[in-house]
């Protein structure tokens, strides 16, 4: 019994936000059967965020498996300061391509349709993002989540390589040293 409250609130700490409806009709013989598809994000706005896909006969259930699907699929971005990426990423999915930008304080989220909802939900707040090649949102969707997984943080990269951050990052400062000298 203690594990229900738990659950409850674990539940209601992501935010949920709907990106996409889609109506397909099934001729039959009496006549047209329809069936309705979701894609849903759902995100803490603490760097968490996921996406899900649910389909059913009424657009209320295929919200909710939609919305189980993306609880399920959760995944953690590293985010510097809490707002924006660490670097740029380049993301694709189908003919959907997608270039995410970080972006200085005060910028907002210049992106569009399903990417603004991604990043809503992941609590980015600056970010300049822009969709080449396919408009579907679906694609967009899955090329934003391909670029976000190669994120990396400066943390991450200096535990991979076996060296301090503060030595990672002053080399990173010696390089724009030098090349603003030049």
């Amino acid at each position: 019994m203690a594990r229900e409250p738990r659950r409850e609130r674990e539940e209601s700490e992501f935010i949920d936000k709907l990106v996409h409806i889609n109506r397909v009709a099934k001729v039959v013989k009496g006549g047209r059967r329809f069936g309705f598809a979701a894609l849903v994000i759902v995100g803490d706005q603490k760097g968490r965020v996921g996406f899900g896909h649910g389909k059913a006969r009424e657009v209320p259930e295929a919200i909710r498996k939609a919305t189980d699907a993306a609880r399920r699929n959760v995944t953690r971005v590293p985010l510097r300061e809490g707002r924006t990426l660490h670097h740029d990423v380049h993301g694709r999915h189908g003919a959907g391509k997608v270039f995410l930008r970080a972006a200085p304080p005060g910028t907002g989220i210049i992106a569009g349709g399903p990417m603004r909802a991604v990043f809503d939900a992941l609590g980015m707040q600056d970010v300049v993002a822009k969709s080449i090649g396919s408009s579907n949102p679906y694609n967009m969707v899955r090329a934003t989540f391909d670029a976000l997984k190669t994120v990396d943080s400066p943390r991450s990269v200096a535990a991979r390589r076996n060296i301090k951050v503060s030595a990672l990052q002053s080399r990173r400062r010696e390089g724009a040293d030098a090349e603003a000298t030049e």
